[in-house]
């Protein structure tokens, strides 16, 4: 019975990397997470949209929000106003109709869907007629 004393078990023999869950913050078991947030790659892909817009002279600011329900990114051309745009992300609608949402500067559902990228598709088109 060479080599089982038990040294291949347990979290340290990397058993996160083959499930797929390395780098991934987990809650306590039983316990919900306290609040929505963005992941690195989402977040990367708004900000990276963010500057753009700000180059192009379109957006001047941003805030973002998180709760238990739902974390949101928006986008002002002034502080002082209502977002032009606002993405919301909420993983209670990832079954339905998908827990990404953009929304103009009225209020208005311009998209809703399960791939960011996708969502953020009408801002993106605005950037390029801008930028002619």
């Amino acid at each position: 019975m060479s080599g089982s004393n038990g040294a291949n078990k347990g979290p340290g023999n990397g058993a996160a990397n083959r499930s797929g869950r390395a780098g991934q913050v987990l809650s306590f078991p039983g316990h919900a997470p306290a609040q929505v947030g963005f992941e690195r790659q989402e977040l990367q892909r708004i900000l990276d949209l963010y500057g753009r817009m700000v180059a192009a002279g379109e957006w001047r600011d941003y805030a973002m929000d998180f709760d238990k329900n739902a974390a949101s990114f928006a986008a002002f051309r002034r502080t002082a106003e209502r977002p032009n745009a606002r993405v919301e992300k909420r993983p209670s609608l990832r079954n339905r109709q998908g827990m990404y949402t953009l929304f103009g500067e009225h209020g208005q559902v311009l998209k809703r869907g399960s791939d960011l990228a996708n969502v953020l598709a009408p801002m993106e088109r605005k950037l390029v007629k801008a930028v002619d």
